[in-house]
């Protein structure tokens, strides 16, 4: 029997998770805990005076949503206010783009940086109607010539700037790349504006200083965005000496630190630490690594650092991503760490993982080429054999073309997998151009990973997508693309029950919270996400459409629009 609880759900569908997938109808709670999941004729016991009672009315609760890769702070500060948003549907042209950063450079002071984030080729008008039209310089030259103009691709792997911007950071015809990145140039050998991987470093390391009310006001504004999708924990997938242009640098813990010890974080946050950014050496690494000596938190389960991120190589958009096969056109990308040679390379990588692993962290890896997640999965394993230690819970980070071999590593080894459907979504048609249509059709093998007996957590890469898991849900079921509604890899859909693992207990085991967290069974922490419809009677096309009407975090309600239901 159940004591008066704090909060009752009933009348709906309480999709528990647990590893029968079991439904039930009616769940309490008291103070933080679940404390009973039952049928409706079991809540009368549970309300006392002093309980509320949630009328699902036929609608859905799940265990709150858990985005395992999800760059807060990045989304938070590349969107209105901070920054300008090129991002479709915002702009749809290169002639939009122009246009906003005109506007922006009208009002801006002497010398100040515009910044921008999220246009993709794939939907700007010009680049779709000739391949061979990329945005440049001189479409952002026209619009502001007198200020520096900074504006990342929907990836955060390509930056497209002006001319004061190439300036200022000292990048002429005469300046050589990092390893594994692209300046690209013109036929008389000057930068376009288009810079990649780690060249984009050379033009972020010029950018003025964010400071932490800055840093505070995106990752409130991002936490309150995702609290309001039934978010209750995500994974910020970078915070260190290298965090993404200074915005999630070593500061940013003192912030997360602040907002959680003052009550004011809505969403628990598990951290991977980015002692290096690309086309770092070892060295660097290790005492990037060695350095970073930050202060632990009052409680663990709303604020926690859980291990270490590692960028290995870059993506498939950009043809950096390392490929055993050719990409269409010719080129087969490469490792970003330091290295003149592959196999320089390979060992630098390597070296880093076990760096990571004998100093007890789990490694998250930054992996999207098949050749690339072979070696880092072959590392995974090395290091735990050289130095033995239970379950680390190694993770490749994407695992865009993951291979057979590797899955079976992966499996047997405890290894997990961080997929992004969403991702999926949006380039399946534009990834045909670089992959051709069989190996394009296979990127993101949810299906064989999860019949290989691979944990598969899945998350945003927010700002790269929007933090919508409705999305990634319907996406892992029908494998339909966002611009022309095709299938794209149909062998690889899964279920409903298999896509929601991935958002809920999967996540869980990856932040090493399974026990306590990601389903809904007694004794677990109310971690709620309340839908308006039946999900498990929904077809997959119109689960975007449901619409969340209550988050609920340790017991406590941080979203509410039940009154609008």
């Amino acid at each position: 029997m159940c004591a008066e609880a704090d909060l009752v759900f009933t009348d709906g569908r309480v999709v528990t998770v647990d590893a029968a997938f079991s439904v039930a109808s009616a769940l309490a709670v008291r103070a933080d805990r679940i404390v009973a999941v039952g049928d409706g004729d079991s809540a009368g016991r549970w309300v006392g005076r002093g309980t509320r009672v949630v009328d699902l009315r036929g609608g859905t609760l799940l265990p709150g949503i858990n985005d395992s890769h999800f760059h807060a702070f990045m989304f938070g500060y590349n969107a209105p206010p901070l920054r300008l948003d090129v991002g479709y549907p915002a702009v749809r042209s290169i002639a939009d783009v122009a246009e906003s950063v005109r506007t922006a450079a009208a009002s801006a002071r002497p010398g100040e940086w515009i910044i921008g984030a999220g246009w993709d080729p794939g939907y700007l008008d010009e680049c779709r109607a000739d391949p061979s039209r990329q945005p440049a310089r001189q479409d952002l030259d026209a619009a502001s010539p007198d200020n520096p103009v900074f504006l990342s691709d929907m990836s955060y792997h390509t930056a497209w700037v002006n001319s004061v911007a190439l300036r200022l950071a000292g990048i002429g015809a005469a300046t050589a790349a990092p390893p594994g990145a692209v300046i690209y140039r013109d036929e008389a050998g000057e930068p376009t504006g288009l810079l990649n991987e780690g060249a984009v470093d050379l033009v972020a390391a010029v950018l003025p200083p964010v400071t932490n009310q800055q840093r505070k006001q995106a990752v409130m504004s991002a936490v309150s965005q995702v609290s309001a999708l039934g978010v209750t924990s995500f994974t910020e997938p970078g915070i260190g000496p290298a965090g993404h242009g200074g915005v999630a640098g070593a500061a940013a813990w003192g912030v997360l630190r602040e907002l959680a010890g003052a009550g004011q974080l809505r969403a628990r946050v598990s951290v991977l630490l980015l002692p290096a950014d690309a086309s770092a050496s070892f060295e660097a690494f290790r005492a990037g690594l060695d350095q970073m000596a930050l202060a632990p938190t009052p409680d663990p389960r709303m604020l926690n650092i859980i291990g270490v991120k590692i960028l290995a190589d870059g993506v498939p958009p950009q043809k950096t991503a390392w490929m055993s096969q050719e990409y269409v056109g010719g080129g087969f990308g490469a490792l970003c760490v330091a290295g003149q040679t592959d196999e320089e390379r390979v060992a630098q990588l390597r070296q880093m993982i076990s760096h990571a692993h004998a100093r007890g962290y789990q490694v998250g890896v930054h992996a999207s080429g098949d050749r690339t997640i072979d070696t880092v999965v072959g590392a995974f394993a090395d290091s735990v054999r050289a130095v033995p230690r239970p379950d680390p819970r190694h993770c490749v980070i994407h695992g865009d073309s993951i291979t057979p071999a590797s899955l079976a590593v992966c499996a047997q080894m405890g290894f997990g997998i961080n997929m992004n459907p969403t991702i999926k979504w949006t380039v399946a048609d534009m990834i045909e151009e670089f992959l051709g249509p069989r190996r394009a059709a296979r990127e993101w093998p949810y299906r064989e990973a999860i019949d290989a007996g691979v944990t598969v957590a899945s998350g945003s890469d927010a700002p790269v997508t929007f933090p919508d898991w409705r999305q990634g849900v319907t996406t892992m079921i029908l494998r339909e693309s966002k611009a022309s509604g095709r299938v794209s890899g149909a062998d690889q859909r899964i279920t409903l029950a298999e896509a929601l693992r991935t958002y809920t207990i999967n996540g869980a085991w990856q932040d090493f919270a399974e026990d306590w967290k990601g389903s809904l069974e007694p004794g677990k922490v109310a971690d709620l996400c309340v839908l308006d419809r039946d999900l498990l009677s929904t077809d997959p096309h119109d689960i975007p459409s449901a619409r969340v009407l209550m988050t609920v975090l340790g017991g406590q309600i941080v979203h509410d629009n039940t009154e609008a239901a």
